[in-house]
């Protein structure tokens, strides 16, 4: 039997059909309210669905996180970023061909124009790499504009595959900016992640030498980000890309909103608050400090907005950590200090009654900053991973009939008045 809503409206009944999803919450379709003169009100879009799509499924509740209906767990255990850039574009996974040639296309497209790279001189050593990441992605249009239609569906393709292709490589060069180091070209004898690896800490003229523990564990941080349903920054693509925008600069605005410390800025945060501690000595006070309603400090990376009891790219997450830790034999202070918040996290009743547990953010920072990936180059890192999520969305809403994005407000301003001249206020 199919489901509906009844409202009343000034003593009208009006109803409202409701859409059953394949996996979690049912939605109530509330567009027929408009031609009842009301809206909805939802600050934020908490409650919601602002789109159907068929790519990532979330409960928060019972800590599922799947691309395609296939657990992050055994993607992240079995899978490698490219597969997964693949499975989440497509719909399914590429048989060994299918993946070979995909790999391979990615591959001879990480180049960037050698006059494209100029980009990089408008900024200082100093400048903060999302900035650079933001501007080298919308100059990208310059370069692929003429000729774009993004109703054809392999045109919407090759931008795809220009975007997985080019961003490691975008990035890399915005590492080397801030490092005053020269740029390094992508290797075609590499995979995905040694390649950024390489490109980020090789040098000119210097064969390849490229950590498999350290690759493996990068290319696990991709899998991790690659997707996380319609978050601020995918809405964003979502909203840019429903202007019928160049899909260049509705990436680009993605990248503004994964900037922000509430969303991709998260695992900078985290390392924040560990040089704040600074010592494992000073653990206990900040604890108690966390612990104290009144006292601003808060600790970062425990816990999660969506998910209540916990995170499941955390749990996939710590052995990398754990294995890139051993590899390297570190011993720096502030890791010292993280390793015994997750400690306290993991026993202390505080931290269990709450939900206060490790998060993907938490283990992604401590494992780049191990790594030597600079705090302020950690954002990048995650938009490298989520540029296969974003241009997947993108592709998904332009692959069918599609509305431009209006939403409504509550306007509580003041009521009409006239205007007085200025010599009369």
């Amino acid at each position: 039997m199919t489901q509906k809503v009844q409202i009343i409206i000034d003593g009208k009944t009006v109803d409202l059909p409701v859409l059953e999803a394949t996996e979690g919450r049912n939605v109530v379709d509330v567009r027929g309210l408009i031609n009842e003169g009301i809206y909805t009100y939802d600050p934020g879009f908490l409650s919601t669905a602002a789109c159907d799509s068929e790519i990532t499924y979330i409960d928060g509740d019972e800590g599922v996180l799947m691309y395609r209906g296939y657990p992050i767990e055994q993607l992240a255990e079995k899978s490698s970023h490219l597969e997964v850039s693949y499975l989440l574009f497509n719909g399914h996974l590429p048989s060994a061909s299918e993946l070979k040639a995909f790999e391979q296309e990615i591959i001879s497209r990480m180049a960037v124009d050698e006059h494209f790279q100029h980009i990089f001189d408008g900024f200082t050593a100093q400048s903060h790499p999302m900035s650079m990441t933001c501007a080298a992605v919308a100059g990208l249009a310059s370069l692929y504009h003429e000729g774009l239609d993004i109703y054809d569906e392999d045109h919407r393709r090759e931008t795809a595959l220009n975007l997985i292709a080019k961003i490691p490589t975008i990035a890399a060069m915005t590492y080397k900016k801030t490092q005053g180091e020269a740029f390094i070209p992508p290797d075609p004898s590499l995979n995905y992640a040694e390649n950024f690896l390489h490109m980020c800490f090789g040098k000119k003229g210097r064969a390849p030498d490229v950590n498999p523990v350290i690759s493996a564990a990068m290319d696990r941080i991709f899998i991790l980000h690659a997707d996380h349903e319609q978050n601020a920054s995918t809405s964003t693509v979502r909203l840019a890309g429903s202007t019928e925008a160049d899909p260049y600069a509705a990436i680009a605005a993605g990248i503004a909103a994964l900037w922000g410390p509430s969303h991709g800025g998260a695992n900078e945060a985290v390392l924040d608050m560990l040089s704040e501690i600074g010592d494992e000595s000073q653990i206990d006070q900040y604890v108690a400090k966390a612990q104290d309603k009144d006292d601003p400090f808060r600790l970062m990376g425990f816990g999660h907005r969506v998910y209540k009891n916990f995170d499941p790219r955390a749990t996939v997450m710590q052995s990398s950590c754990d294995a890139v830790f051993k590899e390297l034999g570190v011993d720096d202070p502030l890791l010292n200090v993280a390793r015994k918040l997750e400690q306290i996290a993991r026993e202390e009743d505080y931290f269990i009654e709450r939900n206060l547990y490790p998060n993907i953010d938490f283990y992604s920072g401590i494992t780049l900053k191990a790594i030597g990936i600079p705090v302020p180059m950690f954002t990048v890192i995650f938009t490298l991973g989520r540029m296969p999520g974003w241009i997947s969305h993108w592709n998904e809403m332009l692959s069918s009939p599609f509305k431009i994005g209006r939403p409504r407000q509550l306007y509580l301003g003041p009521g009409p008045r006239d205007y007085v001249d200025v010599g009369s206020r």
